[in-house]
């Protein structure tokens, strides 16, 4: 005690009016994690005890980020068994998975070195075989009950996009598809639905995973919105028969590649012409002037532009308001920003175990932040979608786009 209190004095004494608080605060929990190493140690510092079960072994260094800035901690080590304290543990489902995959990654010798500095960093040098199978079992039983999760009532709109990771696979790095999809209901509310990995080109990768969807209760489907895979296309044809929205933003790149770079702002502005037409009419009529126009200097667009038409303009038949929402899987951006930056720092996953266990996670606490924002879609327009369209919706195309 008296030599907590000494510890106390000194960090008051040297703390200036800029870091009184964070040099307190480093102090306290520098006592804590000594108190509680002498607990599990059976001793203190230099004491001769027969209870003893370990010796201590240095130091490593931790920064905690706090709102008082980055507490700078010295984690005691033991010469056998780990010590982490409890007030770093990882808080979020998001944080243990990714833990849990970078331990399973050490464990299992497939490592890289940079996983293994990570490893250090995060305190796991004593982590063992048995410590990482109890912590990967309880995140896979929550992403499981998630994944798995029964759907219930209509979902009118279904996003779906593909996030490339590389995992090891029979002693070689492959690399596959994480492919996520996200629905609209008819309260309007979004929620991620599924998870599925494989290669995405395949029709029955996507059949097997749409399949899955429809078995768990997804249905009145009206649009789904990805990108042009022609797997996919077939699958959504053949498994939900909804109309196909190609997502306008991977387009735009595909048709601009027929062009030179100097004239991709003339482009992309032509062809923006027909995106803002107040309907699906006036929209259509415009997609083919501008064709027209731009085959003279440029077939190959034109020629893509006649086969693209139906796919890009198809949001243009749903109701207004939730166009902006619709026309792309731009909605998806910041969710697989996300998916990404967790993914990037395992680099290559042990297996697609771990890619669902961490990519799982980051899902999940995604969607639980989604449930307590406002609604995502207006939902009075919802009841536009049960009202006979005075034209007919374009059904989606299986031919080369």
């Amino acid at each position: 005690m008296t030599d907590d209190r000494m510890a106390l004095m000194e960090a008051l004494q040297k703390a200036d009016d800029g870091n009184f608080l964070r040099s307190l605060a480093e102090t306290v929990l520098q006592i804590l994690m000594e108190a509680d190493v002498e607990g599990l140690i059976g001793a203190g510092r230099y004491e001769r005890s027969g209870e003893r079960s370990t010796w201590r072994n240095g130091y490593r260094d931790r920064s905690l980020d706090t709102r008082l800035g980055p507490l700078n901690l010295r984690i005691p080590k033991l010469r056998t068994g780990s010590y982490f304290p409890p007030f770093l543990e990882a808080r979020k489902t998001t944080e243990k998975a990714l833990v849990s995959v970078i331990q399973e990654a050490w464990v299992a010798g497939v490592s890289t070195r940079k996983v293994d500095d990570l490893v250090q960093a995060m305190g796991l040098s004593g982590i063992s075989k048995s410590q990482v199978s109890k912590l990967c079992k309880e995140i896979d039983e929550r992403v499981g009950a998630f994944l798995k999760r029964p759907l219930e009532g209509e979902w009118p709109y279904l996003w779906l996009d593909a996030t490339y990771l590389k995992v090891r696979e029979g002693g070689r790095i492959v690399s596959v598809a994480a492919i996520i999809a996200v629905a609209a209901n008819r309260d309007g509310r979004r929620e991620i639905v599924g998870l599925h990995i494989g290669p995405s080109e395949a029709e029955t990768f996507w059949a097997t995973f749409l399949k899955d969807l429809v078995r768990r209760g997804l249905r009145g489907v009206r649009l789904v919105i990805s990108d042009a895979h022609e797997g996919l296309k077939a699958a959504i044809q053949r498994v939900i028969g909804a109309t196909w929205q190609r997502c306008r933003v991977h387009f735009m790149r595909n048709a601009l590649a027929h062009v030179s770079k100097g004239q991709h702002t003339v482009v992309a502005a032509a062809i923006r012409q027909a995106f803002l037409q107040p309907d699906h009419k006036a929209a259509s009529e415009t997609w083919r002037h501008v064709a027209d126009q731009l085959r003279v200097r440029w077939p190959k667009l034109g020629a893509l532009m006649d086969q693209a038409e139906a796919d890009v303009l198809a949001y243009m038949t749903f109701p207004s308001q939730h166009r902006v929402k619709l026309h792309s899987t731009n909605p998806l951006e910041r969710l697989n920003k996300e998916v990404k930056r967790r993914a990037d720092v395992v680099g290559i996953f042990p297996n697609e175990e771990s890619i669902i266990r961490l990519i799982g996670a980051v899902l999940l606490e995604q969607n639980d932040e989604w449930q307590l924002q406002h609604r995502y879609m207006q939902v009075e327009a919802m009841a536009e979608l049960d009202v006979p369209p005075t034209e007919n919706p374009t059904l989606i195309s299986t031919e080369a786009a």
